[in-house]
């Protein structure tokens, strides 16, 4: 199969965030050569995996600027292509120093987002370095993604200079919150909707994360966007995937993901569901955390363990070998708007685990109407303690009611989420836009 040449926009290749996960499996296979990645230089820093694309431009202090005074405070980093060596791992990881990083996070951003000064306190051009870059490089397809009114902008003039068809890419729901706070809001709000719907007007292909976002998109901007979720290799899966449902009187349920703002609470009322489950029945539940760090409150709550993040390769042993994933999301209104159309890049890592999967999340969000839809996992919807702790008890007493949701899981999975199939799919867009050149 010949590949037509690929320029991404936003989105390294990487083993540790969910993005990351998601585009290195869709474009498996893909002929290194033939992919290149721009982005900016914070989100290049860990776990780049080089085995599927080894070419990249950081977008540096030569096309990120930003006004006066901001442009005092901010990190400046190198432009032009990484170079790297021969493994497949690569960290391009430097010392942050924490109290730069808790002053701009705490103090700096609110205060950019509350006045609005955010839209307009940065801007990213077309350096002659990178023009340079994309004239060698020369792409048969812009593959984009953009999540703030600077990278909505970004893309347009990029696409505006290479002029190749474009495929554009929402991973969540961002245009709902974007203009959230301050006293500008609906100014915003009106104005980067409005350049939103100039980039994907210049778009000849649309991507959603999942089916639910495609039918609100459907309706909000009158396209047929062609939903892409994170796919999973069932030879990677299937030698791992859990076949039996006993469990002892100490089981683990096992959380992998983030911590921090918008999760830490659903987190901290499933320890504390734990433990009063624990308690109730006499045994000894373990609530793992696979998280970057330990959270502050884990040490409130006696059911509660920390373990480091693992390879991509070993997940599938470490989840098969939990008795239960939860998947978890956070309850505010604010949240709710951005994560409703998403879909987790681990639920179908979760459901090809034949691990029993718990959901925690609001009613209306994506993740709970497809469990519903095929029976896949357990739902609490409630942000409530007593609910949480009942449905943990329930699955703990009951094998068959565990086994039924895992089976559920495996079959969705292998229909929905089969990366041979959903590749293929991915391939056959980008190489149907490749000849409208």
């Amino acid at each position: 199969m010949a590949f037509p040449k690929v320029l991404i926009i936003s989105q390294p290749f990487n083993n540790d965030t969910g993005g990351g996960i998601t585009l290195s499996n869709l474009f498996a296979g893909w002929d290194r050569d033939k992919v290149a990645v721009v982005c900016s230089g914070y989100v290049l820093q860990n776990n780049i995996d080089t085995s599927i694309c080894n070419t990249y431009y950081q977008l540096g202090e030569k096309e990120q600027k930003w006004i006066f005074p901001f442009n005092l405070v901010k990190r400046k980093y190198k432009s032009g292509l990484i170079k790297f060596d021969n493994k497949k791992i690569q960290n391009l990881t430097f010392e942050k120093s924490k109290f730069r990083v808790k002053l701009i996070m705490d103090w700096f951003m609110p205060l950019l987002h509350y006045t609005g000064l955010i839209h307009v306190s940065k801007r990213l051009e077309l350096s002659k370095e990178l023009r340079d870059f994309l004239d060698d490089f020369n792409p048969d397809v812009l593959y984009v993604q953009a999540e703030d009114r600077e990278r909505v902008a970004f893309c347009i003039d990029l696409y505006d200079y290479v002029k190749k068809p474009m495929v554009f890419h929402m991973m969540d729901d961002w245009p709902s919150i974007i203009s959230e706070r301050g006293f500008l809001k609906n100014f915003w709000e009106r104005k980067i909707n409005s350049e939103l719907q100039v980039l994907l007007d210049k778009s000849s292909a649309w991507m959603s994360i999942c089916d639910e976002m495609t039918s609100e998109y459907r309706n909000r901007y009158g396209l047929e966007f062609i939903p892409f979720h994170n796919p999973v290799d069932l030879n990677l899966w299937k030698p791992f995937q859990r076949k039996k449902y006993e469990i002892t009187d100490s089981p683990t349920i096992l959380y992998a993901g983030r911590i921090g703002l918008g999760i830490d609470k659903s987190l901290e009322l499933i320890a504390k569901a734990i433990d009063n489950v624990n308690d109730e029945l006499k045994i000894s539940s373990k609530f793992v955390l696979q998280t970057e760090s330990k959270p502050v409150w884990a040490v409130n709550y006696k059911c509660v363990q920390h373990q480091s993040f693992v390879s991509y390769t070993e997940l599938p042993k470490v989840f098969s070998g939990a008795d239960f994933l939860i998947l978890p999301y956070d309850f505010s209104s604010e949240s709710i708007k951005y994560i409703k159309y998403s879909m987790p890049t681990k639920a179908s890592e979760f459901m090809i685990s034949g691990t029993p999967v718990i959901i925690f999340a609001p009613e209306e969000t994506a993740i709970v109407k497809y469990a519903h839809q095929y029976n896949w996992a357990e739902i609490v919807t409630e942000n409530k303690l007593k609910i949480i702790a009942n449905t943990i008890k329930s699955l703990i007493l009951s094998e068959e009611k565990r086994r039924t949701i895992a089976e559920n899981a495996i079959r969705t999975a292998e229909k929905n989420h089969n990366a041979t199939e959903i590749t293929k799919k991915f391939r056959d867009v980008i190489i149907s836009l490749s000849t409208l050149n």
